[in-house]
């Protein structure tokens, strides 16, 4: 349920995308008749209208994400708030611009910043920050800790580039394919290939290690 709970902006973006592109004379009208005050021109056309509309779609649901975590009384994850940020400055600057290009560069800067904050937390505070997520549920080795935190910045990196390269060389449909599925794709592959290696050194009662917490 959590799961579902921390993708639901990624799948709704996916699914206001998917509605517009088929339907893009109606979201240009749609959007333009409701955003039209707030881009720059006043009038959305048929090829912007499917990713201003999913990129309203995304910052609405993200800041619910944030509102219901805050009602029910949870703690809301520091990569929540970041991504809350960046949703909506990147976002706000698609919808303000009519350009695609700053909403596309959002789970890039994502996935670079956590992996940033992996990087230099057991240099400059000595905190693993993954042990520190869960450390509760596994009993692992110091060397271990570190190999497994060493992967996830090495995975970030790696995954911001992606993103950029998808945006960048495919279309517009095809990135957005990406961001729901190959993006999530891959992550449960890393997680996967991370659970064959880290089982010899699990107890046989502990959980397999998941992605942390945030969502590009």
């Amino acid at each position: 349920m959590k799961l579902l709970f921390d993708f639901l902006p990624i799948i709704l973006f996916f699914a206001a995308f998917k509605y517009a592109d088929g339907h893009k004379e109606w979201a240009a009208d749609f959007a333009t008749a409701y955003f039209g005050s707030v881009v720059s021109g006043g009038r959305v056309g048929p090829d912007e209208a499917p990713v201003l509309l999913a990129t309203a779609v995304v910052i609405a649901a993200t800041i619910a994400q944030v509102l219901i975590l805050k009602l029910r009384g949870r703690k809301v994850d520091t990569m929540l708030w970041v991504s809350l940020v960046l949703v909506v400055v990147l976002g706000g600057l698609t919808i303000y611009l009519r350009s695609e290009t700053f909403i596309k560069w959002k789970p890039s800067i994502l996935y670079w910043v956590m992996g940033i904050a992996f990087w230099l937390s057991p240099l400059l505070f000595q905190r693993n920050l993954l042990k520190a997520l869960l450390g509760e549920q596994l009993d692992l080795p110091a060397r271990i800790w570190h190999r497994l935190n060493f992967a996830w910045v090495a995975f970030f990196g790696i995954m911001g580039f992606l993103n950029l390269g998808v945006a960048y060389y495919f279309s517009t449909a095809t990135w957005v394919n990406f961001k729901l599925f190959g993006a999530m794709g891959l992550m449960v592959l890393f997680t996967l290939a991370q659970g064959l290696y880290l089982s010899r050194h699990l107890k046989n009662d502990a959980d397999p290690v998941g992605p942390p917490s945030g969502q590009p």
